[in-house]
């Protein structure tokens, strides 16, 4: 069925290859390899699409770590979140919401402890990233959304197009819906100093 195949581990040594596929192929069913000394080891090989996506990479990391208006960080983590507001039709709510689930299931020991040489829980440095409906941008409150974040400089804040608006499936006038709106908000925070 697969007597052609010839197998590319790049990383094994010929030995170890022929040995993984002297029981990988002759214990499975659906494999067969006819003669295991004609493995060929291939040369690690990177396409140009995965060329190309890693150049992507690196320049979107130095977009999302610099900017014009504040100093770069040296970035450690970036934190990801998501929040809902289903009642009320409250964008900030939505976006506090995603901030601390965005740093609510981490901590980051290294500044108070001093495990980062030279570097205090003083020079910790976050830049907020918020993905919002367009048409909700003007009542988003930063400033009550900044006062999510317990420590750290916020040095850039920045609200892109983004997020969702859908319905909740129910008008909860007792819960203060105007309509049967959800709100919801994308988060993203780059930890650094």
């Amino acid at each position: 069925m697969t007597s052609g195949l010839v197998p590319n581990f790049p990383f094994c040594s010929s030995s170890e290859v022929r040995s993984l596929s002297n029981y990988t192929f002759k214990n499975h069913p659906r494999l067969r390899l006819t003669n295991p000394s004609s493995l060929q080891l291939h040369p690690y090989r990177v396409s140009p699409q995965a060329k190309a996506t890693s150049a992507a990479m690196e320049v979107s990391e130095e977009i999302a770590t610099t900017s014009d208006s504040s100093p770069p960080i040296k970035l450690l983590f970036v934190e990801m979140g998501v929040g809902y507001d289903q009642h009320g039709q409250d964008i900030t709510a939505a976006a506090m919401r995603a901030c601390r689930d965005a740093i609510s299931s981490n901590s980051i020991p290294a500044f108070r402890r001093g495990n980062i040489p030279g570097v205090t829980s003083d020079q910790m440095k976050l830049q907020i990233k918020l993905g919002v409906p367009n048409s909700l941008q003007q009542s988003l409150d930063i400033e009550r959304v900044k006062s999510v974040f317990p420590y750290g400089k916020i040095v850039k804040f920045e609200v892109v197009d983004g997020g969702l608006i859908c319905s909740s499936g129910v008008l909860v006038e007792e819960m203060g819906d105007k309509n049967d709106d959800c709100y919801i908000v994308n988060a993203a925070v780059y930890v650094g100093y």
